[in-house]
């Protein structure tokens, strides 16, 4: 591809709206162009690199075993309320009516439609094990889209289904896909770690993360120093440090005036964080219903939001607010489960941890010491809802836990039984016996891996492309091209490079200054730049060098195909 005749130009200057390194470099770059927001157009170059990921995905599904199809983006909304998960997915789902007033829905994942097409194909346990996949666009009414591709209302994803006739068969798909991932994310260049997870909305009972560590990722991932533990810190355990139990104390009321955190109240009183029980109240939604739930957790540790929501098997979690907090009676900042009744009761088993507790007296400016689980108060759950922190210990070797940020390129689930016994997909087994199908389900954002890995690999100069993804392999820059001998020796070797096979972008720009074209290569982060210019075709050189490499090399003219080659070879 010629420069000159390039659709998208680059921009000298960040764009006001961009937020991260990747947003900012993909519109600087011309990648990616905003319609609106969380919803881009991919330009020619970014298409190029979603192109080489999605061949690798392919590959690599092809490989596993797995039959490509295209199911519909347009859905009856029905199907999704026989799932129950039109309530799952709340506001992100799009909706609309057709003209005969059907509601309908623009699809964020599959699982429904697949289920019932496999439900119309497979009768027995001979056509299983089945793996089905697609490369499609979803849509996800996203609150807040943000970070260019990273979180946006309209992507492309890579979705795939494994279809098994129990969990023994299930887990052996599953392993396979973990690999089929592994090599996937391999082969674009992208260091990944494969990390439990929380299953959300999808469902299922295990899943995994595949998360690209970078600084300004939005997720957090939980990592072990003595053993190989990984865990998304929705979904990490910990151990965390345990306090000295004392002989139990009787509850005694204390006045703590204008105390409001757990942080002031353990200055105040001059007890560590650990020897008080944080109150934190929610409401919980069952359809269109809200109820009001108190969680109670000790008080150097954090709630786990996630946790909590899978606790309560609830549709939706949010704070309650200060008009919800009254209505059911409590006090905001001196409030405890102590003598509390008519609401909902959680607890963290932290609250087993110690004892003579410093809690809220459930009246204000006034707290309580010697509070004791359960001689005190009673919960109706008590269940794991700490969020896991770095410093904590390792549930599993007891070694320190530590964090690191990424963004999530890949997710697995095993899903089970739940969509096949919902829309009555089943099969015979070698008995005869009617059985619903076991399934799990793969996905993998390709614009979110292409944002990622730009996020991952960049500089202060511009975007540093893995090879195996970039846009281009090569990057001619023709200096002084008014010169007729540097016009032509420079058109000369674009033509031998894509002879070679050697995806070459040359920037023929007759009148932009050499500087500009050098801030346009190192901002593009292809692979590797040549430069023509008199001075080294004088010589009978072309300049190489790598995007990365600190110094350029002179190689002969006539040897520059090879010397690509083996630059590109030792990427």
């Amino acid at each position: 591809m010629k420069f000159t005749r390039m659709l998208s130009k680059t921009l000298r200057f960040d764009p006001s709206e961009a937020e991260t390194a990747s947003h900012r470099l993909m519109l600087r770059a011309g990648l990616i162009q905003q319609v609106a927001a969380g919803v881009y157009s991919y330009l020619p170059l970014a298409w190029r690199s979603l192109k080489k990921i999605e061949n690798i995905i392919r590959e690599e599904m092809d490989s596993a075993g797995g039959q490509e199809l295209m199911l519909p983006a347009l859905q009856p909304l029905d199907l999704w309320e026989q799932t129950g998960r039109r309530a799952a997915f709340g506001d992100n789902l799009f909706s609309l009516e057709d003209r005969s007033g059907r509601a309908m829905v623009m699809a964020p994942t599959h699982e429904e439609v697949v289920t019932n097409v496999v439900k119309s194909n497979v009768q027995s346990y001979r056509d299983l094990p089945l793996l089905l996949y697609q490369i499609q666009t979803k849509f996800r009414d996203e609150p807040r889209p943000r970070a260019g591709l990273i979180r946006v209302r309209e992507f492309d994803m890579k979705d795939a289904y494994s279809f098994n006739a129990d969990d023994d068969s299930l887990d052996d798909s599953y392993q396979d896909m973990a690999q089929a991932y592994r090599n996937v994310f391999h082969r674009c260049g992208l260091p990944v770690l494969m990390a439990e997870a929380d299953s959300g909305a999808i469902g299922g009972k295990d899943s995994h993360e595949f998360l690209l560590p970078t600084d300004t990722g939005e997720d957090t991932v939980i990592t072990c120093s003595g053993c190989d533990y990984v865990a998304n810190a929705e979904k990490a355990d910990s151990v965390f440090p345990p306090i000295k139990r004392e002989p139990e104390a009787p509850l005694q009321e204390v006045a703590t005036p204008g105390i409001k955190t757990i942080a002031g109240l353990a200055e105040f009183l001059d007890v560590p964080e650990s020897k008080t029980l944080k109150a934190v109240f929610y409401m919980a939604a069952y359809g269109n219903q809200w109820e009001p739930v108190f969680v109670t957790i000790r008080g150097d540790l954090e709630v786990n939001e996630v946790k909590l929501k899978n606790a309560l098997h609830c549709d939706d979690l949010r704070f309650a607010e200060d008009g919800e907090v009254q209505a059911a009676g409590l006090v905001a900042g001196s409030a405890s489960a102590v003598g509390v009744t008519g609401i909902r009761k959680i607890a963290d088993p932290s609250i087993e941890s110690g004892n003579n507790f410093v809690v809220g007296a459930n009246k204000p400016d006034t707290h309580m010491t010697g509070a004791n689980y359960p001689r005190d108060f009673q919960v109706d759950v008590l269940t794991d809802i700490a969020l896991a922190q770095p410093g904590q210990q390792c549930a599993r070797c007891g070694g320190a836990l530590q964090a690191t940020r990424g963004v999530e390129v890949g997710h697995i689930f095993k899903l089970g039984t739940f969509f096949s016994e919902t829309l009555g997909a089943t099969y015979l087994d070698s008995e005869g016996r009617n059985r619903p199908i076991t399934m799990g389900c793969y996905g993998i954002g390709v614009g979110r891996l292409l944002a990622a890995a730009i996020e991952q690999n960049h500089d202060d100069r511009g975007i540093v492309f893995p090879h195996p993804i970039a846009p281009y392999q090569a990057h001619l820059v023709g200096l002084n091209l008014s010169n007729e001998a540097v016009a032509q020796a420079a058109e000369d070797l674009y033509t031998r490079l894509n002879a070679a096979n050697i995806e070459t972008l040359y920037d023929d720009r007759p009148d932009a200054a050499a500087g500009v074209k050098f801030n346009d290569a190192d901002l593009m982060g292809l692979p590797v730049r040549l430069v023509i210019s008199p001075r080294n075709l004088n010589n009978g050189v072309v300049e190489v060098r790598g995007r990365q490499d600190d110094e350029a090399t002179t190689v002969p003219l006539s040897e520059v195909v090879d010397a690509v080659r083996e630059k590109l070879g030792n990427l």
